[in-house]
């Protein structure tokens, strides 16, 4: 008798610590994955946002720009969420909102850090 509550207790103790293995495995896996989509997700797309940001912060009067529609034109004047610019073609203006400019095609001298 004592022999077979000897065998239950050593079954009970090896399916418990199976049991947190088994806990233990998926938990790791998904702590992997989400490090793997964080380096090459999430944070390649916060520094793009970042220097976007940045450009858009950074634009004068008489740049080059280029809209996600595909239009080039010069900066006339900026405004605090727009921007007028006058296409190339026919030198119209017309008013587009910042977070339409794909890209600023002045280069400008960088300030020298200090």
């Amino acid at each position: 008798m004592d022999f077979n509550l000897f065998l239950l207790k050593a079954t009970t103790d090896a399916n418990a610590q199976a049991g947190i293995g088994g806990l233990l495995t998926p938990i790791l896996m998904f702590g992997i994955m989400f490090g793997a989509m964080y380096l090459f997700i999430i944070r390649p797309q916060k520094k793009k946002e970042k220097e976007e940001k940045k450009m858009r912060e950074n634009l004068q009067v008489g740049d080059e720009i280029l809209t996600i529609g595909g239009i080039y034109g010069r900066v006339i004047s900026l405004k605090e969420d727009s921007i007028v610019i006058e296409s190339k073609s026919d030198h119209s203006k017309m008013t587009i909102a910042r977070w339409a400019l794909q890209q600023n095609l002045t280069v400008h001298d960088e300030p020298a850090s200090k």
